[in-house]
């Protein structure tokens, strides 16, 4: 991933399908399957391990500790933060090299992105990356920002895992392949990602705003790059960027998780400590960045023309870098103008009915950077209203200061967002990576402390210097007499700022936890309180840190019909305020609390997500009862929900996406109109909101809601005897009118066909493939179904699909497919996706077409089903040691009637398949006879450009 972007979200089934998680696993590049010369290296593997080991091992020097994160220096310059988290079976590695687009020249644009790309190609020592990654069961991915690009892994914490990692990370510093040949490849790649970004004109919009804002810095430019300077890079160019970055002086690695520092550290010096310092003189000096932008001498304006359906505003004001004083006063100021539902943006447009949504925000950086405000208008909305209101209310800071209570509130949800970050190692280890490349690690903490001592004079002052019309790019430029400029100060000497620095106290450190099944299972309670069941993991966290998940269970087939849309707007209703307490006195409770909570529904059930720390369970669960139990209802709320959920239907309405899942779903599930199972159009979905009424609402929660028929699991440092009474309070009499009827999903045996929907000015394009599947998760044949897909689509780009389509053709950027398996019906379904140009859609539909025949012709090797078993089960170990997701999965098993036994039975089948197995369930259940495709995009452009690739 390129840059932080807004998640694709696509309509999938009756609920809507997050791609992140998708789009997140394709990230990287595509290693080759065998080395290739013509490299950035040429020397056999053999050479670089005997170099290697011919240099002395050089030992680090300890430097700062701040709260259990300790520094060491390498003599070859790389800096190294170990974090040791006894309670997380996991360790982290990620590693930062200090350059992103900041650093680019002329004719440069996008190179360390593409760069990022490129060094998973491989390396003589590791020639196939994404299968390594797989084989090892790790999340991984890299990204790339203004100041810095980062590689990480999280995997199990065996010695061997930690090994490998820190061997791979060290080899691809310096011996990576860099060839022409993966260029020529990968480019369209990232073009296609780059084609993914032009298809939302919010984020169009803010890099025009960007780059007009800044005229000479190259925050100006976007992450990704300039078009042309992709495809037309020369190799040579990218080699000697790689060269001169990718050098221990220039990266900060960080290792967290069950590690043990000592070894560690040993290990690190081994891997990386014979890496020669570089010589940096002549091309290889990296010189300090000296382009600043002058003083913005007058409003500037942008006008995007593009196809879309929501209307949006921009406004961007130059601040201070990331480490100077005045950030922790701009920080705050943003959320008093974006948070919501109090900030002034929010206020100024949503509440008034004049926008469906306003943020605001600040970005972090190594320069000066900048504060950003952003509203959406619905298109039957006045977008010179919205204008008026969103300048007003930016203007308000400065004409009327913030309050003591604006300031309070800002500075609390910061704070605690930090301090919930500093209870979870792994996220600790990839959030270094931005203030390592802002400035130093210590940063983050200096950040927080200063944070707590913000006050609303700072907040004015800043709001003074920061929000004039003069530094905002907005506006039209007006000739004035006495120009009104703001010189943006310059970054302090961070050495200076942090070098006495010790932080605050360390965090209680957690237990050694075993995350396998059975220990689970011997470590959770099940009890039943009212008709709520219970389940308990009590154990020790970093931080005291508990994670619950709840599930209510009502309704019934028939009580579902024409409810889809109120069940769904009960349920976001109920943080919009109790009968005690408004919608922002909830969100201000819950952050002095410390925790994140979030509630979801539909028309049969609803459902809510805590995270907290152990001191201040009792009070969250007491206030999300009142949440819960005695929801206000309040009519301007309902309103300003609308029409934000209006806007998010409407823009869906021309994205490729959301009418290729729309569309792919409705023809595979063929329910009736009537039936609860029926999948709306957008346009349906859209009726279906407006016309849903207050009332509605009101009706529907009093003749649903209750826990007659509900599920909860804790898991984290909490004391079950001081839990349970609350528990009783708030659930025990609490029961549903209705009897809860679960809705059974029917297998549907649709035969094939193939969809085409066009989506004007759309610069990518959306491929689907799939097919309905009679089967469940306990049926015998799924755990090989399960294998066999990790191998066809799965994976970490080295699944077959994404080895032809990605790799070798270069035609999309995210490929693969899954498996949407139902553990009560026989009723799942093979999945396959694409995103690629339009241009490319033939091509990409052949190439499924030929990988599908060859697999089912051919067979999966048993070389491929024995590594997709290895990495498929360390992943299971990773995945249970994330206490957020284990408690949402023991939620689950309690509904369905389930232990972990479930999940150890379920893995001792896929250790014990064979190839024989694997392939004849995938000849049985994919028949490419009876496989559904549905493409959108703007096929009509794509036809009329034929020559491109």
């Amino acid at each position: 991933m390129s840059r932080p972007v807004r998640p694709l979200v696509l309509g999938m089934l009756l609920t809507r399908f997050a791609l992140a998680p998708l789009a997140a696993q394709q990230a990287g590049t595509p290693a080759p399957a065998k080395p290739r010369p013509a490299a950035a290296t040429t020397r056999s593997c053999a050479q670089i391990r005997a170099a290697k080991a011919a240099r002395p091992r050089r030992k680090a020097v300890a430097g700062p500790s701040v709260e259990g994160i300790t520094e060491y220096t390498l003599p070859n310059g790389l800096r190294v933060l170990l974090f040791p988290d006894a309670s997380k079976p996991t360790a982290t590695v990620n590693i930062t090299y200090l350059v992103g687009s900041r650093s680019e020249g002329y004719g440069e644009t996008g190179m360390a992105h593409l760069l990022e790309h490129m060094v998973f190609k491989g390396t003589p020592c590791h020639v196939d990356i994404p299968q390594e990654l797989t084989e090892h069961g790790a999340n991984p991915n890299g990204t790339t920002w203004f100041d810095r690009t980062n590689y990480f892994e999280t995997f199990g914490a065996t010695d061997a895992n930690l090994v490998w990692a820190l061997d791979l990370e060290a080899d691809r510093m310096v011996n990576s392949y860099v060839a022409k040949s993966d260029l020529e490849k990968e480019f369209t790649v990232v073009r296609n990602e780059f084609e993914m970004g032009e298809n939302d004109p919010g984020s169009i919009l803010e890099e025009r705003v960007m780059s007009t804002a800044f005229l000479w810095h190259n925050y100006g430019n976007s992450t990704i790059g300039a078009r042309a300077d992709i495809e037309n890079v020369p190799i040579e160019r990218l080699q000697a960027f790689y060269r001169k970055y990718y050098q221990p002086d220039n990266a900060i690695m960080v290792v967290a998780g069950k590690i043990a520092p000592s070894s560690t550290l040993r290990l690190i010096e081994d891997k990386f400590g014979r890496i020669p310092r570089p010589s940096r003189t002549g091309e290889m000096k990296i010189w300090p960045t000296y382009t600043l932008d002058p003083p913005q001498d007058g409003e500037r304006e942008v006008t995007l023309r593009r196809v879309g359906d929501v209307q949006v505003l921009t406004a961007v004001y130059h601040v201070a870098s990331g480490a100077h004083p005045d950030f922790p006063a701009i920080d705050v100021l943003a959320r008093v103008l974006g948070s919501q539902p109090s900030g002034r943006l929010y206020q100024a447009l949503v509440a008034t009915k004049k926008a469906a949504n306003a943020f605001a925000f600040s970005y972090r950086l190594k320069e000066p950077g900048a504060l950003l405000a952003t509203a959406q208008v619905r298109k039957e909305d006045s977008i010179d209203s919205a204008r008026v209101a969103m300048l007003g209310a930016l203007d308000s800071a400065v004409i009327r200061p913030p309050t003591a209570e604006e300031v309070e509130r800002a500075k609390t949800e910061i704070v605690k967002n930090l301090e919930l970050l500093l209870n979870n190692s792994e996220r600790v280890a990839l959030t270094l990576s931005e203030w390592a490349s802002m400035a130093d690690w210590r940063m983050l903490f200096i950040h927080r402390d200063r944070v707590k001592q913000v006050t609303p004079d700072d907040v004015q002052r800043v709001a003074a210097l920061y929000l004039k019309p003069s530094n905002r790019t907005f506006g039209t430029f007006i000739p004035t007499d006495k120009p009104d400029r703001t010189e943006v100060p310059t970054t302090p000497d961070i050495t200076a700022l942090v070098g006495s620095y010790r932080g605050d106290t360390t965090l209680a450190q957690g237990e050694v936890f075993d995350p396998s099944p059975d220990n689970i299972d011997q470590r959770t309670s099940r009890v039943t309180v009212g008709g709520l069941e219970l389940a308990r993991l009590p154990k020790k966290t970093r931080g005291g840190s508990v994670n619950a998940s709840l599930s209510l269970d009502f309704n019934n087939p028939e009580g579902m019909k024409g409810k889809r849309a109120i069940g769904q707007f009960t349920a976001q209703m109920l943080l919009r305020g109790t009968k005690t307490k408004s919608r922002q006195q909830i969100k201000d409770e819950f952050d002095r609390l410390k925790a994140r909570v979030s509630v979801s529904g539909g028309a049969n059930a609803g459902n809510a997500r805590i995270e907290t720390i152990s001191a201040n369970l009792p009070a969250v669960l007491r206030l999300l009862g009142e949440v819960l139990r005695e929801p206000a209802f309040d009519q301007k709320e309902f309103d300003e929900l609308r029409q934000q959920t209006l806007a998010q239907y409407e823009e869906n309405k021309s994205d490729p996406q959301a009418l290729a899942f729309t569309a792919f779903s409705r023809y595979l599930s063929p329910y009736p109109k009537e039936d609860p199972r029926y999948v709306p159009t957008i346009e349906e979905s859209i009726a279906e909101v407006g016309a849903v009424t207050l009332d509605d609402v009101r009706r529907f929660y009093a003749e649903t809601y209750g826990a007659g028929h509900s599920q909860l699991a804790i898991v984290g440092d909490f004391d079950p005897a001081e839990v349970n009474p609350i528990l009783s309070s708030i659930f025990g009499a609490w029961k549903s009118p209705k009897t809860y009827q679960r809705l059974a999903q029917d297998f549907q045996d649709v035969p094939a066909t193939a969809i085409s929907i066009e989506t004007p000015d759309k610069a990518n394009a959306m491929f689907l493939a799939g097919i309905n599947l009679k089967l469940r998760d306990d049926d015998p044949d799924y755990p090989a179904l399960l294998l066999g897909n990790e191998v066809l689509g799965g994976g970490f780009l080295n699944s077959r699909l994404a080895t032809r389509i990605r790799q070798k053709e270069g035609i999309s950027y995210g490929v693969g497919s899954f498996v949407n398996i139902s553990s009560e019906d026989q009723a799942s379904r093979f999945i396959t996706y694409a995103i690629h140009a339009p241009e490319n859609a033939q091509k990409v539909e052949v190439a499924f077409r030929e990988e599908i025949d060859r697999v089912l012709k051919d067979g999966l090797t048993a070389d491929e089903i024995e590594k997709a078993k290895q990495g498929w089960l360390q992943n299971q170990q990773v995945g249970r040691s994330n206490d957020g997701q284990l408690a949402g999965d023991l939620q689950g098993k309690v509904y369905l009637g389930r232990t972990m036994a479930f999940d150890k039975e379920l893995e001792r089948r896929v250790a014990a398949l064979s190839a024989d197995q694997v392939n004849s369930v995938l000849r049985k259940y994919i028949d490419p006879a009876r496989i559904t495709v549905v493409k959108a995009g703007d096929f009509a452009k794509g036809k009329a450009e034929p020559g491109k690739p």
